[in-house]
């Protein structure tokens, strides 16, 4: 994961509840087949670490959809992305 000297206050903010619950991201088979499928799309979807945590986040119930989504709002606004 990229430091977080340079990192986002909501990067930060998604790395810390990610460690206060113990929550990484596990890939999982779906995963690998919606990556497979947006390949063949020649669609260009890169989630980042981040990103990432988000969902493991929410997949452990930690966040809900609508808080997941706000806050990947949140972190690619302070990327510039």
């Amino acid at each position: 994961m990229q430091g977080q000297k340079h990192m986002s206050e909501t990067g930060r903010a998604i790395i810390s509840l990610a460690q206060q619950h113990g929550v990484s991201y596990t890939p999982t088979a779906t995963d690998a087949w919606a990556r497979d499928v947006t390949r063949l799309a020649d669609d260009d979807v890169v989630l980042d670490d981040i990103e990432l945590l988000l969902i493991a986040l929410q997949r452990a119930g930690h966040l809900n959809r609508m808080d997941a989504l706000r806050l990947q709002v949140n972190y690619l606004r302070e990327a510039g992305l």
